[in-house]
């Protein structure tokens, strides 16, 4: 098997394991949402630490490892620990919008509104001095008419809670990519991942004991989608989706990885019994197909690409 099928086989794995994710959340919802979230999150960032030490290793066995002075060393300490904070805050906000709206809708539903993070970022790049593709703002459009097919019921424009909880999700989760894409260039993305599943589950325990009443029997009986969400959907696919996208190109590996949404519809049918009217697939095509167009490239890209 080559190295392109090898990697594209780890993004659809990564992807399905994200997608049915979102039934492990749907079943962990009873827990509680700062219960759930916070433990999920935190065992997430104690899976990666294992992982650090073992890339560690065979970057210093690789003699990739570059020198640096005290002050450099300091600088890039710095750095790490600021990027990890911003985006710990920022995924703290998004998976607790997402886990409280998962109460109120499907897993299937819940999946695919949050992919509408593939649209948004594009459009909040703007306000950092980025240009937007024309294809985007149809994207949009299509986005947004998919979403009023899967979210409201007959011709009125009331959104349902949960859908409402899980769209300010997405457009949390989109804060927290561009987070990422400021910060990743400057540090090591694994070990900025690491810190920010530590403190966004740190600040979720916190909250878990403020805002609602922990029982560890209870906890306990939901040990399953527990694991699933936090050593799984955290720490091994997050560690499959960078292994596999070195070798993947970027379009290709943002397209499998757009199944997500897809794979959250299926699970949650298959294993909850989860059911959706023809107009909710339609809207959910919609959805889809937006998210997918805006992930293709543009003409220059393409050319750009084929120089190189």
């Amino acid at each position: 098997m080559s190295k392109r099928l090898k990697s594209d086989a780890l993004l659809f794995l990564t992807a399905f394991i994200w997608g049915s994710a979102f039934v492990a959340q749907k079943v962990g919802a009873d827990l509680g949402t700062f219960t759930y979230n916070g433990i999920r999150t935190f065992i997430g960032g104690l899976v990666l630490i294992p992982v650090i030490i073992i890339l560690d290793k065979m970057s210093a066995k690789k003699g990739n490892v570059q020198p640096q002075t005290d002050e450099e060393k300091a600088a890039a300490r710095k750095t790490l620990i600021i990027g990890g904070i911003c985006c710990g805050l920022a995924l703290f906000v998004a998976s607790t919008l997402q886990q409280y709206g998962i109460n109120f809708t499907t897993a299937g539903k819940a999946g695919f509104i949050t992919s509408l993070y593939a649209i948004i970022v594009p459009i909040m790049s703007i306000f950092m001095g980025k240009k937007v593709r024309p294809i985007v703002w149809l994207c949009v459009v299509v986005g947004m008419f998919g979403m009023y097919l899967l979210c409201m019921k007959g011709f009125s424009f009331h959104m349902q809670v949960g859908d409402l909880f899980v769209l300010l999700c997405a457009f949390c989760f989109a804060v927290h990519i561009l987070v990422i894409d400021h910060f990743s260039p400057l540090c090591n993305g694994v070990k900025m991942s690491c810190i920010q599943f530590l403190l966004a589950g740190a600040i979720g325990i916190v909250c878990m004991f403020i805002f609602e009443d922990p029982k560890i029997g209870v906890i306990l009986t939901y040990w399953a989608p527990i694991l699933y969400a936090g050593v799984l959907s955290c720490g091994v696919a997050y560690t499959l989706q960078i292994v596999a996208q070195k070798d993947a190109d970027p379009t290709e590996a943002s397209l499998i990885l757009c199944l997500e949404s897809v794979f959250s519809a299926i699970t949650g049918a298959i294993i909850l019994g989860e059911t959706m009217s023809m107009r909710g697939f339609v809207g959910c095509a919609m959805i889809f197909t937006a998210v997918v167009i805006s992930q293709l490239p543009s003409k220059k890209d393409r050319l750009q690409a084929r120089n190189n």
